[in-house]
């Protein structure tokens, strides 16, 4: 009773009495004598005790037809189908008729009776109490006073599909009967005056559970919706009891005498003996006078409160058609109860600020979130003008993604409820709805709160739980002091700038800024090395330096170390951009640089410029002369190298004064006449004869520089220049007037300096003009004696004399063919051998090298650059043009042919020039 009492009591339904359609000042008026009720289908149907049954249409149209002669008692009307199932008596005794009725088909103007069957358990004459029949038409279970419960299974509209059987029996009246059918399993719950049993339909033997030991009184039973699993509900006098089909459920405390239970779209209707009528006779009893009011109560189970509760007077049924409620009294009369709207219902709760209900009738009205969302908002609102922040704040995190945030952040930027706005805007971050500015507020209240413990626990949530930007938090914690949460939060998220900005300008942590850089993958690793390796060398060099020696060579991740057999690419930096980090470093620098090139020999080119110049200025700066020593033979090792670039490391061997490099370079380039002014300059007598002697045969002029330089010294030279002018002579470099000119120069050279030097010339010339002498001597007679010959060919008849066959040798027989050079040739030999009728056998391989000659004297008559490529490099330019007159480069050689083909008869002409040439290559 207490739980009765406690329970709100709201008017959520309009009563009105029904009026005529046509009279509306008249109230409808019922047929009298009604005994039993039942809605569906579009209709409200009535048994009365004439054995009439009334159709009720929405218009108020009553019609009827006879369905027993003497009465009807029970009804019931299947909803989803226009099927109807009457209990009534055609005969006076107890022998109650049980008829099946299609109200969608028609037999003579009245709806069609389907099937007609006595309702007797066991042939034992008993009145029906109650009935029951199931949706799918496959299930009907008949209740009677004697405690039996008939069933029938099968289709209960045809005798011959169906079959009827006795499904429990006892001694007490059955009061109520209920299907239930959840998935394909089908239950029937059996009430009666003092228990309740559960039968299970779609096993074969039907199992029994007694669920208690309380039963209800007839008419106060009912089966709820699946809103409340289809449960089973039993209105006793103390209680109401609501039972699954294996157990009792819940219970309510509704005191009072139930005189009817029913279940609609989501309440209990109860009725119940009005307990404040002065008539009352006893506690409990159930008997009362006409006069007896009855208070019908609408119940809402789920929010836990009252919809509606009034008065009425000897109630006959509740039934719901229509989309509302309809009463029916004994005194002919028809209330109607009609349900307000949503919104009513909660302005109406609202006013009363009875906002958890409010929420609560909502959902189960499946109000839109949007709705939902309104409602808090009032709650909260309502709950922030009591002072209540911290519930308002819970309210208002419910309208997260509905109302705007702002809305609610104003309410609360005040300090004292900094905590409230918190909690607010986790929320927030925790639905993945906020933003920079939120992110940026929420990690303000924490540090203004100095919660370090909720600080954590937001930064180190994992993303399913709570979304913001990250780089917000981090910008923010950092200017809030926050270092080592940054740092968590960057380091989480892959912030790799931001992690090394912190640690490396706020933090000072370079080791760990290093070891994180070291960690990261190539492009992130390069680029942060390039930004912060200044820094990091001035503070970690040897780490620093280390660092990038890997990664300037084979780069791997310090975290990847289990997986670098697996990876085939190779990463590396140019090393060549990382050489600024090294400016106040040069040891480490040094040290990075010999890495480089004994790793990677194919290194940058600045690579080994930067070294060399390091190492020649480590070996400017020695004192220590063995160490000298070493650097520079370091140095000269590096110069050695393919990779130096030959003006740069000139250029860098002069600034340092590196006379052992200057000198490699310039034999190298093979500038041998710098050579020999380097020594010059250093007036070193011997090293310039030295340079002389090792490049004279690549570079002549050497000679002819040296004699210049030392005869230009007023020193004593005397031997230098004996010895250069003796290479001179040996190499005939320089005609000995120009070797006299260049002396005279010089006043401590005296004749007989050049002495010898002129005796030997001079004899050399001699010997030189005697041999042409006689040579032109020897040209001059050969040039006579083929003259003569040739004036005898051209004056006298030639006799052949030979007897033999030039080829082979075997006495000449007729044919036989003879030359002018005295060869003679049997003539098949002569054909046999003869490449040309016109030409020698014998002697036509000479005469071909002669012609090949001539022909090669006439391409190389135009050879003019090749001509003066010999001229300047030949010690004797004399020799070469004499060399080029007697080939004829210098007048035009016309050289005459015999035409392919022709006969080997011939002008005499061109047999004395052709005998002639080969006459003069026999002689040479």
């Amino acid at each position: 009773m207490a739980a009765f009492l406690q329970w709100r009591k709201f008017v959520f339904f309009d009563k009105d009495t029904v009026k005529e359609p046509l009279d509306n000042g008249k109230n409808f008026g019922l047929p009298g004598g009604i005994s039993a009720c039942d809605s569906g289908r579009g209709h409200i149907v009535l048994g009365d005790m004439d054995g009439k049954i009334w159709l009720l249409t929405r218009s108020l149209q009553l019609t009827s037809f006879q369905a027993y002669k003497l009465r009807v008692t029970h009804l019931y009307q299947l909803k989803q189908h226009s099927i109807l199932v009457t209990v009534g008596q055609d005969e006076h005794g107890i022998n109650p008729l049980v008829k099946v009725w299609n109200l969608d088909k028609k037999d003579s103007g009245n709806p069609l009776c389907t099937r007609i069957f006595p309702a007797i358990p066991g042939n034992k004459p008993t009145e029906v109490s109650c009935l029951s029949v199931h949706e799918n038409l496959n299930f009907m279970a008949i209740g009677f006073t004697d405690g039996s419960v008939v069933l029938t299974k099968g289709d209960i509209t045809r005798d011959r599909h169906s079959k009827t059987l006795t499904l429990h029996e006892g001694t007490i009246p059955v009061t109520g009967l209920a299907f239930r059918q959840v998935a394909k399993v089908t239950h029937l719950f059996v009430a009666t005056l003092e228990k309740v049993h559960c039968y299970t339909l779609s096993i074969k033997d039907y199992p029994k559970v007694e669920l208690d030991t309380h039963g209800c009184a007839l008419r106060c039973s009912s089966l709820a919706d699946p809103s409340q699993d289809s449960q089973f509900i039993v209105a006793g006098d103390e209680c109401v009891y609501l039972y699954q089909p294996d157990e009792r459920g819940p219970c309510f405390a509704f005191d009072g005498t139930k005189l009817l239970a029913h279940w609609h779209r989501g309440y209990l209707f109860l009725l119940i003996r009005d307990a404040k009528s002065p008539n009352k006779t006893a506690f409990g009893s159930r008997e009362s006078s006409p006069s007896d009011k009855q208070l019908l109560t609408i119940y809402d189970l789920d929010n836990k409160f009252i919809a509606y509760s009034a008065s009425f007077d000897d109630v006959i049924d509740v039934v719901a058609e229509w989309g509302s409620f309809y009463i029916l009294t004994r005194d002919g009369k028809m209330f109607v109860l009609q349900e307000k709207d949503t919104q009513t219902k909660l302005e109406m709760l609202f006013k009363k600020n009875l906002f958890v209900m409010a929420i609560n009738l909502a959902k189960s009205q499946h109000l839109d979130s949007d709705g939902l969302s309104e409602i808090f908002r009032q709650y909260g609102d309502h709950l922030y003008l009591k002072g209540d922040h911290d519930g308002a704040i819970q309210q208002y995190i419910r309208t997260i993604g509905k109302l705007e945030p702002s809305y609610v952040i104003r309410k609360f930027l005040d300090a004292q409820r900094i905590h409230n706005l918190t909690a607010y805007l986790q929320a927030l971050h925790r639905q993945s709805l906020a933003n920079a500015d939120h992110t940026t507020l929420l990690l303000n209240c924490y540090t203004k709160l100095k919660d370090s413990s909720k600080l954590e626990e937001f930064i180190k949530s994992s993303e399913s739980e709570v979304h913001f930007d990250v780089e917000i938090a981090i910008k923010v914690l950092r200017q809030a002091g926050y270092h080592s949460h940054a740092v968590f939060l960057a380091e989480k998220h892959m912030h790799h700038e931001w992690y090394l900005k912190i640690q490396l300008e706020d933090l000072k942590n370079y080791e760990e800024g290093l070891r994180y850089i070291g960690r990261l993958p190539f492009e992130q690793a390069e680029s942060n090395m390039k930004r912060y390796g200044k820094t990091l060398m001035h503070h970690t060099p040897e780490g620093t330096t280390l660092l990038l020696k890997g990664l300037c060579t084979n780069y791997q991740p310090s975290g990847d170390a289990g997986e670098r057999d697996e990876r085939s690419q190779v990463y590396k930096a140019n090393s060549e951009e990382f050489i600024p980090i090294f400016a106040n470093n040069p040891r480490e620098l040094k040290a990075f640089l010999e890495h480089m090139i004994e790793v990677d020999p194919r290194s940058p080119q600045g690579v080994y410029d930067t070294l060399l110049e390091l190492r020649l200025q480590d070996w400017a700066h020695e004192q220590d002369p063995e160490r000298k020593k070493i650097l520079q033979g370091e140095a000269l090792s590096l110069l050695r190298r393919d990779n130096t670039v030959f003006d740069k490391a000139l250029v860098l061997c002069q600034m340092h004064n590196f006379k052992e490099g200057v000198l490699y370079l310039y034999e190298k380039g093979k500038l041998y006449q710098q050579i020999m002014h380097y020594h010059m300059q250093n007036e070193v007598y011997g090293k310039v004869v030295e340079a002389c002697k090792r490049y004279g045969d690549q570079e002549g002029c050497l000679w002819e520089q040296a004699l210049g330089y030392f005869a230009r010294k007023e020193e004593d030279c005397k031997a230098y220049i004996s010895e250069v002018l003796h290479h001179i002579d040996q190499n005939n470099l320089m005609p000995p007037l120009l070797v006299v000119q260049t002396l005279a120069h010089n006043s401590t050279a005296t004749l007989s300096v050049i002495k010898d030097y002129l005796i030997n010339k001079l004899q050399r010339e001699s010997q030189q003009i005697e041999d042409d002498e006689r040579k032109i001597r020897q040209y001059r007679e050969e040039t006579a004696h083929l003259r003569s010959e040739i004036q005898e060919l051209k004056t006298s008849a030639k006799i052949f004399q030979k007897t033999k066959c030039n080829m082979c040798n075997s006495p000449l027989e007729l044919p036989s063919v003879h030359f002018l050079c005295s060869h003679s040739f049997h003539q098949h030999c002569f054909e046999s051998y003869a490449e040309s009728e016109a030409e020698c056998p014998t002697c036509t391989p000479e005469n071909r090298k002669v012609m090949d000659m001539l022909r090669a004297q006439d391409q190389k008559r135009d050879l003019h650059d090749h001509f003066s490529r010999q001229l300047r490099s030949s010690n004797d330019g004399f020799s070469v043009v004499a060399d080029y007159f007697g080939r004829g480069v210098f007048n035009k050689l016309t050289l005459v042919t015999d035409p392919p083909g022709s006969k080997p008869v011939g002008n005499l002409e061109v047999n004395l020039q052709r005998d002639l040439l080969i006459h003069t290559k026999r002689n040479c």
